[in-house]
């Protein structure tokens, strides 16, 4: 028989919110509607500029696990921090205030982290890309690492995102959580996976091998600063090559994969410009892959060249068509009936 994990032990979930009023009532929905219902929600603002601060404020009104933290703005990774350093519990999960949870995420998290004993120290799961109207538009790789993973996470950042892991609170201590100092050098964007490489020093990984987090993609997100991004990942990339000189193949591995998927986005996105930056930012730091990262432009023309001629002779049908059953699933008891009208969120009953 499967075990199922304990109902009473309090996980807390945080969530750093910037700017974020338009999503933010889905995203608390989605852990408030979590089949495991022991949670300390903890929103922190991050100096919104917008209504996201009353949107929180007003779902903490009706659900008494859900309380609020402002700060003024100092990134994702002190918002994180100070949310983590809030709570008492001994288990964390975050979540980012655009993305979305399936409601057995949590109870699932549990079980693994139960099943794997106290020298697992975060559990991941993987993740659907979704659009602004929920709609999947891809799902990622099923990659199921576990165990000791420092060497797979240093080559690749396997986890994807910051809204998957469930996290001991005695690694957030032993790390220190997210480092801000990468949003003061201008270089935000790899908190999770410093983080991550960090984690992987003192626990084992398990994973749940299931698309339980619905990772929101808009050109407003982080990852779409791709020059800041690689500038996150080289200063990542020199920390644990500092802390680990025995793991130059794997860090540097890791930087190929990261120059190769930035530049392909950038061609991808027809951002030539950006591409040029990418490949400047990456040769001042290891001219070797600043060359193969130059080499995408040309490939990715030839591929899309291609399927544009594959899909005329064939009439494919399209990975992605909008019906509801390519729709990130959301739980229904918290969903319904709920609209932001700014400044406030008031309920339709």
């Amino acid at each position: 028989m499967k075990k199922s994990a304990r109902s009473d032990v309090t996980v807390a979930v945080v969530i750093p919110a910037y700017n974020a009023e338009q999503t933010l009532t889905e995203t608390i929905s989605s852990v408030r509607n979590q089949t495991h219902q022991a949670l300390d929600i903890v929103v922190v603002d991050d100096g919104s500029k917008d209504h996201t601060l009353a949107v929180a404020q007003a779902v903490a009104k009706i659900d008494p696990r859900v309380r609020v933290l402002k700060q003024r703005n100092s990134g994702v990774a002190a918002a994180r921090n100070a949310g983590w350093r809030s709570t008492s519990a001994d288990l964390v999960a975050f979540l980012d205030a655009d993305d979305l949870w399936s409601p057995d995420k949590i109870e699932r998290q549990l079980a693994a982290l139960e099943a794997g004993g106290p020298q697992v120290g975060l559990v991941y799961t993987w993740y659907a890309m979704i659009d602004h109207k929920n709609y999947v538009i891809y799902r990622s790789n099923e990659i199921s690492i576990e165990g000791d993973v420092l060497d797979e996470v240093l080559a690749n950042n396997f986890i994807g995102n910051g809204s998957s892991p469930l996290v001991r609170r005695n690694i957030l201590e032993a790390t220190g959580g997210f480092d801000s100092s990468l949003q003061q050098r201008g270089a935000q964007g790899c908190e999770d996976l410093l983080f991550y490489c960090l984690a992987a020093e003192f626990s084992h990984f398990a994973v749940v091998p299931d698309h339980l987090v619905g990772y929101r993609q808009t050109p407003d997100n982080m990852s779409a600063n791709l020059t800041r991004m690689l500038r996150s990942w080289i200063l990542v990339a020199d920390e644990m090559l500092k802390r680990h000189p025995d793991r130059s193949s794997a860090i540097r591995a890791g930087l190929r994969s990261c120059g190769r998927w930035l530049a392909q986005r950038a061609v991808e996105q027809g951002r030539y410009r950006a591409l040029i930056g990418l490949v400047a930012t990456m040769s001042r730091h290891d001219k070797s892959i600043a060359a193969r990262m130059l080499a995408v432009e040309a490939r990715s023309k030839a591929m899309t060249s291609l399927k544009k001629k594959i899909r005329s002779w064939r009439k494919q049908e399209p990975y992605f068509s909008p019906n509801p059953n390519h729709r990130f699933a959301l739980g229904t008891k918290y969903d319904a009936g709920w609209k932001v009208e700014a400044p406030m969120l008031v309920s339709a009953e």
